[in-house]
């Protein structure tokens, strides 16, 4: 407990770090760090876990600055607590290119952040997915390893979001009890006031949902701490709502949306230090302000000690795979068990949807690797990710390893994003490729934070026929493969999706994406190989009888289309290759001696796939033959639909013909 006059002092040193640091920026948002304080000041000194000199700490409290605007609030927090990256030197670059103190947060410039934030409504879903990882471990090792708060502040922007919605009836109905929502309830958006666009009670929102909700005094250090202990008791996920004024202190801007993303001004802030009485100068924090602080940092470190204790005491097997499993390591045996499966499916050669493909590579994986958490958004037996291992959890239950996310793709994802953040899970999630446009955001996110969440994305093209257009993907694989630092598969049988799962999880700082097929392909890969061919993003399948007149390049379930093609075309006297090309994004990282040798010298270039031609240009050049999608599909049949739409064996040869003739 530390005394009114004291808690006030270093609730202004948070205030004056930030205002100063985005004066100096001249850009930054300065409102919320001003507001907050004293809720941050509460929580960091009365309530968080977590230990500035060991930040990694498994067991630490999470806290998520949904509201990531308010970035200064945190890096504030994390260098008056005495975390390392974070100097007054950062503080002094804030918004500077190269500085760990970006705009908003990002995740992995600095230990203390825990997630990337900015695009609002993300953190606060991501906060979801943590404590969900939270119980599902603390299920797995129990309250000696694991046991621990998710904390998140959120602001309006964030509650206005769609994917709040999503993740807040999510969080609910898991009865997710260790997750507590600070809402920085000060009624001023960008525009001005939020009146102007919503009149919702965020309170009986979440009650509706199964929250407890609380309301507190947000500059009341009495009022905030009973409210976040009570919230700490309770049975249920808790939103406190802290009415607090943004750019509190700030005489003329206070409680306006002209503090919330423009700097204060020299004259505002020369005003500000005179009515909280704070004479430091910029960037100068008093001694016994950051003593205080810097006590404030250590005071988890008995705690971490103990649990440290603790896991030493644990017996062999449950500690080794405890820090295997945080450390993000695979079983060594995998690798193994995926050779035997494939050697299985060299010599079984089923003939199946890559769905189910994937659905027959997971039972293997999952007995391999206990750390694997699946889910689909209502989905289960369409994305066909659910295994003989994985019992789903319930509100009363967290033992299992699958998650019924209900119809919720953009919070699925960003609580698959949370997870893989927490740590000792990997996360794999389902719906339609389709709707990776619900997801995308997130999974954009996924790839900035060079995380390991999984997408399972099935009925990947108009193969799903009857559906319809808006069921069938044209344009979506190419706008995945646009995101950064995100592999894309789409695997052409059961061997390739075997080698694309291992890819996946052997991927610690890229996401991927798997674009599966729910019609049933031939196999086209019969012999058995070692080396996962997959790896190298593109690969030759079926080279030509003599110097190919002719290269084919398809992914998927165009593969044995191609492989028709090449057939007819080889008995027609034109040599042609296949090329099978599972990845782009891997494709691009080979050695350019192999990239050249796979693209080769035919005369003709061809790329089949059910989608946009987006992308294809780097296989075939820009006067390449595309047989694939120009618009968008139709209902029908999957056959009749490719006959329709010209993606068929005889439509590749008859263009490669027409080029050769010339």
């Amino acid at each position: 407990m530390i005394s009114r006059e004291k808690h006030d002092r270093m609730a202004n040193a948070i205030r004056f770090l930030s205002m100063d640091a985005v004066e100096k920026a001249k850009s930054g948002h300065p409102g919320l760090p001003m507001g907050t304080a004293d809720i941050a000041t509460v929580l960091f000194t009365r309530f968080m876990k977590h230990d500035p000199k060991t930040p990694h700490w498994p067991d630490r409290d999470r806290f998520v600055l949904s509201a990531g605007h308010g970035s200064m609030l945190l890096y504030s927090l994390l260098y008056l607590l005495g975390y390392e990256d974070i100097t007054i030197d950062e503080i002094k670059n804030f918004r500077q290119l190269g500085s760990r103190t970006a705009g908003h947060p990002e995740y992995g410039f600095a230990a203390g952040i825990e997630t990337t934030t900015g695009p609002l409504g993300q953190g606060f879903a991501n906060a979801v997915g943590m404590a969900i990882a939270e119980r599902m471990l603390n299920a797995q090792f129990g309250n000696d390893l694991v046991n621990h708060y998710t904390y998140a502040l959120v602001g309006d922007g964030c509650l206005m979001e769609g994917i709040s919605q999503e993740a807040l009836t999510l969080a609910g109905h898991l009865r997710l009890n260790k997750l507590i929502v600070l809402f920085d309830d000060n009624h001023i958006s960008i525009d001005g006031p939020v009146s102007l666009a919503d009149s919702t009670d965020q309170r009986a929102r979440f009650a509706a949902s199964g929250w407890n909700t609380l309301r507190a005094d947000g500059h009341d250090p009495d009022a905030i701490a009973a409210a976040i202990e009570s919230a700490r008791q309770s049975d249920r996920p808790t939103l406190i709502a802290f009415r607090t004024t943004i750019g509190y202190g700030a005489p003329t801007k206070a409680g306006t949306n002209k503090v919330h993303g423009s700097p204060l001004g020299a004259d505002e802030i020369a005003k500000t230090r005179a009515a909280l009485g704070w004479d430091s100068p910029p960037f100068v924090v008093p001694s016994d302000i950051l003593d205080d602080w810097r006590l404030a940092g250590l005071r988890s470190a008995k705690e971490r000690g103990a649990w440290e204790k603790r896991l030493a005491a644990a017996d062999t097997e449950t500690r080794v795979q405890f820090d295997r499993r945080m450390r993000g390591d695979l079983p060594e045996a995998f690798p193994s068990v995926i050779v035997d499966y494939k050697k299985k499916l060299t010599q079984d050669n089923p003939a199946v949807a890559t769905r189910n493909a994937s659905e027959m590579a997971l039972e293997v994986i999952n007995e391999c690797v206990p750390e694997t958490v699946g889910g689909s958004a209502d989905l289960t037996g369409s994305n066909n990710t659910k295994t003989t291992q994985t019992k789903p959890i319930t509100p009363t239950d967290f033992s299992g390893r699958y998650i019924h996310y209900g119809i919720r793709e953009h919070a699925m994802a960003a609580a698959m994003n949370g997870i893989a953040l927490h740590g000792g899970l990997i996360p794999y999630g389902g719906t339609f490729l389709t709707f990776s446009d619900y997801a995308r955001p997130a999974m954009r996110l996924a790839s900035l934070m060079h995380i390991r969440s999984i997408f399972v994305m099935t009925h990947d093209s108009i193969g799903l026929g009857e559906d319809g257009p808006t069921h069938q993907p044209v344009e979506h694989l190419a706008a995945l493969r646009a995101i950064p630092n995100h592999n894309v598969f789409r695997p052409a049988d059961a061997t390739e999706t075997a080698e694309c799962w291992q890819l996946a999880l052997e991927s610690k700082k890229t996401p991927s994406t798997l674009a599966l097929t729910r019609q049933k392909l031939q196999p086209v890969r019969l012999d058995f190989e070692e080396e996962n061919l997959c790896a190298r993003g593109a690969y030759e399948l079926s080279p030509a009888s003599d110097d190919a007149k002719v290269t084919i390049f398809a992914s998927g379930s165009e593969v044995e289309i191609a492989m028709e093609a090449r057939a007819m075309l080889e008995e027609r006297g034109y040599p042609t290759r296949v090329v099978s090309v599972p990845c782009f994004e891997l494709f691009e990282l080979q050695p350019n001696d192999y990239q050249q040798a796979i693209l080769g010298n035919a005369p003709v270039r061809i790329a089949i796939e059910a989608g946009v031609r987006q992308g294809w240009d780097r296989f075939i050049g820009v006067d390449g033959i595309f047989i694939g999608m120009h618009g968008f599909g139709a209902s029908g049949p999957a056959p009749e639909l490719y006959k329709h739409f010209g993606i068929t064996a005889e439509a590749a040869v008859e263009a490669a013909e027409a080029r050769l003739r010339g």
